[in-house]
């Protein structure tokens, strides 16, 4: 972990993931890590031990699809993509996250003033 590596906020992890995989593009579970940690300036650093676990319970929830291609490199990858009900549950999550961060804020201020 990079110094500036911060401790992921418990019950983000799907939210991150449908979040990334809304940019359209289909990727592979190194692919989803990577983005995160470096559009983060790896700050949030997801361990393969959890992204997997949480890409198959997403796809059980039929919130993403998955389908076996070639990487670029030339491997076998299971490449990811958005499904209707991810981009339902993306909406809720993205409500609920906005919800939070407002409320936190909100004490954050009034212990400043």
């Amino acid at each position: 972990m990079s110094k500036k590596s911060i401790e992921l906020v418990q019950g983000t992890l799907e939210f991150l993931i449908l979040k990334t995989l809304s940019r359209g593009k289909p990727m592979h579970g190194f692919d989803i890590l990577h983005w995160i940690y470096e559009t983060t300036d790896e700050a949030l650093m997801i361990e393969e031990g959890s992204l997997y676990p949480a890409l198959h319970r997403m796809e059980k929830r039929g919130w993403i699809k998955a389908e076996w291609s070639v990487s670029e490199k030339g491997r076998r990858a299971k490449y990811y993509k958005l499904a209707a009900a991810g981009k339902k549950r993306l909406k809720h999550l993205e409500d609920q996250w906005n919800l939070y961060t407002s409320a936190v804020e909100k004490i954050v201020a009034s212990a400043e003033a």
